[in-house]
């Protein structure tokens, strides 16, 4: 065999030995990167169930933890019902409202002083159902904290005076005030006699945040579209646009009459 031809073939045998190594070579890299991806994608999969079980353990705000304890005087149907007014009065308003919400604020300020009135004179019962509409919709506790100071307020036998002064000085709508104890208890200051150990410990232990909640359950199952929402006698007038403060003490008056 001429040296020439056996420089040939000793090339193309280094030649296939070269690419046999880059081949080998090519097979580590890719073996490698499956292995170095799997890490990544268990390391991603713990850290996920880190922050799930993170997250499982924090307090998330439920409002259903612990007994459902009602207020004081409270009735209807599993004593959802915040009385004011005379027990035996013709007429009966039933009214659901959240604290936190500003069309609530609008119709008591504009029906205050009428519902004062005819709850005062034995015309009218009316029933308040206290809903956290707003938290639901915008997140924050202000609507069940300030409904379970108001529920405090009546086991101290001032819920119309508190039930006022929360709506009278409502934050704005995005402004969760009211998830903040230490305002509920400020604000309870305006009410005579009502800032006490007992209802600054009923408010800070969320004494009624159970009840609260199977509140606003009863809302949402009742089929109701909005707060507020105000029946008389069982019909509902706020959705009538001809409803104002005098035809509704007439309506009042009407059926005192008999």
């Amino acid at each position: 065999m001429s040296e020439k031809n056996r420089d040939g073939k000793r090339t193309a045998r280094e030649r296939l030995a070269v690419e046999r190594e880059k081949q080998k070579a090519g097979e580590r890299r890719r073996r490698t990167l499956i292995v170095a991806a799997s890490v990544v994608c268990v390391l991603g999969l713990a850290a996920i169930i880190g922050v799930v079980a993170a997250n499982a353990g924090k307090d998330d705000g439920s409002d259903s933890a612990g007994p459902v304890v009602a207020p004081s005087g409270a009735q209807g149907k599993d004593a959802l019902a915040i009385p004011v007014g005379e027990d035996d009065a013709k007429s009966t308003l039933t009214v659901w409202e959240d604290f936190r919400c500003p069309a609530c604020k609008g119709f008591e300020d504009a029906y205050r002083s009428t519902l004062h009135e005819l709850t005062e004179a034995g015309k009218l019962k009316v029933e308040y159902h206290l809903v956290t509409l707003i938290d639901g919709n915008m997140g924050g506790t202000g609507s069940r904290n300030a409904a379970n100071a108001a529920a405090c307020a009546q086991d101290a036998g001032k819920f119309p005076a508190y039930h006022d002064v929360l709506f009278e000085n409502q934050p704005p709508e995005p402004d969760d005030a009211y998830a903040k104890n230490s305002k509920l208890i400020e604000l309870a200051a305006k009410v005579d006699g009502l800032d006490t150990p007992a209802f600054r410990t009923c408010v800070e232990d969320g004494t009624h945040n159970s009840w609260v909640a199977k509140s606003n359950e009863a809302f949402q199952k009742g089929g109701f579209t909005g707060t507020p929402t105000v029946l008389f006698n069982g019909k509902n007038i706020y959705a009538d646009r001809t409803m104002t403060p005098a035809k509704l003490k007439q309506m009042v008056e009407e059926a005192a009459q008999g």
